[in-house]
């Protein structure tokens, strides 16, 4: 049992119940170390300055940067209630997120739909008065980096999303509530700047995710300098380009992580810069083949892929299939190397998604902070995702550790034989169970001691 210690007092300090034990309230974790960068021992991972990697996991929400909502301004979103919720569930990474569009939603049918703050300032009062687009919000910009040292003084790290690809488009796949473009800055009905980003006059913007119009690039590449000389001083910051551009916008994002990788290197202090998955049809080769740092691809929540460390993927369900996922799916994500994340429709404030006590979700957010945990206490210098030692094909294993998850079924795992000290984890209500003194060989099998799906930790004595 001792040498179980740490592990065990991290989980009762984020509320993982121990048989026998109640949850204690958890400690406020120290400020974010950083800058991040990839592990040179574990390259899934990113590490701290002194090389120690480092498990991002956590929810983000859509209004956790920019107040969004039906009336005009719209109400203000509770950010120190949501850092106080990644707290209370153990997370230490969330995407900040940006809109581009001053008004209407792909995915909201009423006209009466706003974002605010924005980016650019307007000349003159009112909804109806044009931006200048040569001139810079600075409510906009106070408020992003305000928010990031908040959540680097609560050891929580933030991906300052620069574009989002829901801003441009008339239907964004099969959605189209209402058209965001009418409400873009870069519309030319929109600005005093005369800059026209939509080239073909379809009253949709993919082209501002192109370098088809050079007024709107030049615009975007200040923009980027902007957010870097914002933040870029910050030690809990990485960047990610856009949120689900078209699937044309691969080269547009290609440019704009150079743009950001230059200019950090001239002011001398460097951050991970991440690239997600186009919207719809992206092609994950195109993320694996760029220059970012960390990726999020499409695929299948149910039967993550093996990642090879080429880079950190952090496994979005936002990309993955939006409003999903169980208390399986962290589990299935850490143990085949992935960070997972999950798109969280948190208070229900945005328009769509769900309440804060659904079950379902309550129980991701809980996994997500005990996975954390659990990569906490193992050492991820050595930890691969090695499949093939266990018969459920979900095995993150060092030298003398092994964390597998199981369906729900009796499994095998080949260990180096040896008396090991075990614990068992029910996804389904977090609660953890110790087995000590456990002997077990390469062929060992072992059955849960619950019904349902389960996580087994294997520690050599």
């Amino acid at each position: 049992m001792a040498r179980f210690a740490p592990l065990l007092m991290c989980l009762v300090l984020i509320g993982v119940m121990l048989v026998g034990e109640s949850p204690a309230v958890p400690s406020t974790p120290a400020t974010a170390i950083g800058p991040l960068r990839r592990s040179v021992d574990n390259p899934r991972y990113f590490a701290t300055p002194d090389g120690r990697p480092v498990l991002l996991t956590g929810a983000h929400t859509w209004q956790n940067l920019q107040d969004t909502g039906r009336t005009d301004p719209p109400g203000a979103f509770d950010y120190p209630g949501y850092l106080d919720f990644l707290q209370r569930n153990n997370h230490n990474f969330f995407r900040l997120w940006t809109w581009e569009q001053a008004r209407f939603s792909n995915e909201i049918a009423s006209d009466d739909y706003f974002t605010s703050p924005m980016p650019y300032a307007r000349t003159g009062a009112g909804r109806e008065s044009k931006f200048n687009l040569d001139t810079f919000e600075p409510a906009y910009f106070d408020r992003m980096r305000q928010r990031v040292v908040q959540a680097g003084q609560r050891g929580i790290y933030v991906s300052v999303m620069l574009f989002n690809g829901w801003s441009i488009e008339s239907c964004k796949g099969q959605f189209c509530e209402n058209n965001p473009w009418r409400g873009h800055p870069f519309n030319k009905d929109n600005n005093v700047n005369g800059v026209d980003g939509d080239l073909n006059g379809n009253n949709s913007g993919e082209e501002t995710h192109t370098l088809a119009v050079p007024a709107v690039t030049a615009r975007q590449e200040a923009y980027v300098r902007k957010v870097v000389d914002t933040v870029g001083d910050l030690d809990n910051v990485l960047y990610e380009i856009s949120n689900e551009s078209p699937g044309d916008s691969v080269q547009w994002q290609y440019h704009m992580i150079e743009v950001v990788r230059t200019y950090e290197r001239g002011r001398g202090k460097v951050h991970p810069i991440g690239m997600t998955s186009a919207y719809p049809g992206g092609d994950n080769a195109d993320l694996r083949s760029s220059p970012a740092d960390w990726i999020s691809p499409n695929g299948d929540i149910e039967n993550p892929p093996v990642t090879d460390g080429t880079k950190v993927v952090l496994s979005d369900t936002d990309h993955l299939c939006g409003l999903c996922g169980d208390s399986s799916w962290p589990w299935r994500s850490f143990t085949r190397g992935e960070n997972p994340i999950y798109m969280d429709p948190y208070d229900g404030a945005y328009g769509i998604g769900g309440q804060m006590d659904d079950s379902t979700q309550v129980a991701i957010r809980a996994n997500l902070g005990t996975v954390r945990a659990y990569a906490a206490s193992m050492d991820l210098r050595t930890a691969r995702p090695q499949p093939e030692l266990c018969s459920t094909g979900y095995c993150l294993a060092g030298p003398r550790e092994y964390l597998v998850f199981s369906p729900g079924k009796p499994f095998t795992v080949s260990v180096a034989p040896g008396s090991y000290d075990g614990q068992w984890l029910d996804p389904k209500t977090n609660r953890a169970t110790s087995v000590p003194e456990l002997q077990a060989d390469r062929g060992r099998q072992f059955t849960p001691p619950f019904s349902g799906p389960a996580v087994l930790y294997l520690k050599q004595r």
